[in-house]
């Protein structure tokens, strides 16, 4: 037997980030058989003991909803060899936008997503900025979630301290929603703060109603937890140039990138756009402004911690304290 013995696997959904996380947390990824049937189905298997082994697993959620499913079925098999703890990162958490019960007859997807995983064995969740850290009253497991401004500050500093001194800087927050987010940002980097009121008209379509806030003369760095269809983010860059930004960074730590967002995004309002790995980005999206960042070292460091029984918390004092 092999008694708490920290294994890691991958599910398919993020290989390469997988492939860093094991390496940097001076491990390896396990021997992991996955298969799809004729008709979808998939079938999954251990090709290596667990039995008393700490196991953890490596699945984004984004769609297509194969990822969850994967997920539930690499949690099930796990538990049913017999490993002493299972532990899911999950660097995006697919649904966690839908975290509430705003209208009649919807479902709190968040919720569900969080059940899937508990009730296939699940004993604790690691995932990066979650939508709304309210998601963590729905599990009945631990879930550490961490900050993405692990992985993105150290670039953005890097990336404005190439500007001179002569103009100003400011953190524009595309949304109401988004305030906790970026007032974080612009208190750690010193910048000045303003905020967009965005009225959205639908799903994933949304228009700018008024700028709170000088960004005049400024470079200008608007951060989100995600870029989806980039509609939120295009709408703010435009005003922010048309406002008189000298320039405008994205930074977001999850890069959805669906539907138009690729267009949007090579918009001439948006200089820079940095996101981290979180999700896998293909390499029809990678155009010459984006810069991916990657996350591995801050999950392998989170699987280490948990293993040897350390605080994970240690981790976020410590950036407050850079």
């Amino acid at each position: 037997m092999g008694l708490y013995k920290q294994k890691i696997f991958s599910g398919t959904s993020n290989l390469k980030l997988a492939e860093e996380i094991a390496q940097l947390a001076n491990n390896r990824l396990g021997d992991l058989s996955i298969q799809k049937f004729s008709d979808g189905e998939l079938w999954v298997k251990y090709e290596e003991n667990l039995r008393g082994n700490d196991v953890y697993i490596i699945q984004s959620t984004n769609s297509p909803g194969d990822n969850t499913i994967e997920l539930a079925l690499l949690i099930d098999a796990a538990k049913r060899a017999s490993a002493a703890s299972i532990s899911v990162v999950i660097p995006y958490l697919g649904y966690a936008r839908q975290d509430r019960k705003d209208e009649p007859r919807v479902p709190i997807s968040a919720k569900v997503m969080i059940d899937i995983i508990s009730a296939a064995g699940a004993d604790r969740i690691i995932t990066m900025d979650l939508h709304s850290t309210q998601i963590q009253g729905f599990s009945s497991i631990p879930i550490d979630n961490l900050y993405g401004s692990l992985v993105l500050m150290p670039e953005l500093k890097k990336h404005f301290n190439n500007f001179d001194d002569t103009h100003k800087r400011s953190v524009l927050s595309p949304d109401v929603g988004s305030n906790k987010l970026g007032q974080a940002y612009a208190k750690q980097l010193g910048f000045g703060f303003a905020v967009i009121d965005k009225r959205r008209s639908a799903h994933n379509e949304s228009e700018v109603a008024y700028l709170v806030g000088d960004i005049s003369s400024r470079h200008v760095l608007i951060i989100d937890d995600m870029i989806d269809t980039a509609g939120t983010i295009s709408n703010a860059a435009k005003v922010a140039k048309e406002k008189g930004a000298l320039s405008v960074t994205i930074a977001a730590t999850h890069g959805v990138l669906s539907g138009n967002a690729m267009d949007r995004l090579s918009s001439d309002a948006i200089d820079q756009v940095f996101i981290s790995d979180t999700v896998a980005i293909p390499n029809e999206k990678k155009i010459e402004k984006l810069t991916i960042i990657s996350s591995a070292k801050i999950f392998a460091e989170t699987i280490n911690r948990i293993h040897t029984g350390e605080s994970v918390s240690q981790l976020f004092e410590e950036e407050k304290n850079e």
